[in-house]
């Protein structure tokens, strides 16, 4: 029997043996929106690389991005 979608979902969130990520798991780990993580990869603020056709975040990019976004003064509202 197949497993559930949800139940899916969080195993990929907490499997630290995946190198590569889709845009989708890297936005779910990061708790943004899918086009929003998008637009990173495609400004090239979250490190992504193509294999054949396909588009994959490598899973130390997401720590890196975070660490570059700690380091980003605040902008007064």
């Amino acid at each position: 029997m197949a497993e559930p979608r949800a139940l899916t979902a969080v195993s990929e969130l907490a499997d630290p043996s995946l190198v590569l990520l889709t845009v989708e798991e890297a936005a779910r780990r990061l708790r943004i929106g899918r086009t929003t993580c998008f637009k990173l990869v495609l400004a090239g603020e979250i490190e992504s690389v193509t294999v054949g056709r396909l588009r994959r975040v490598p899973a130390e990019a997401l720590p890196a991005y975070v660490t570059q976004l700690r380091r980003r003064p605040a902008v007064a509202a």
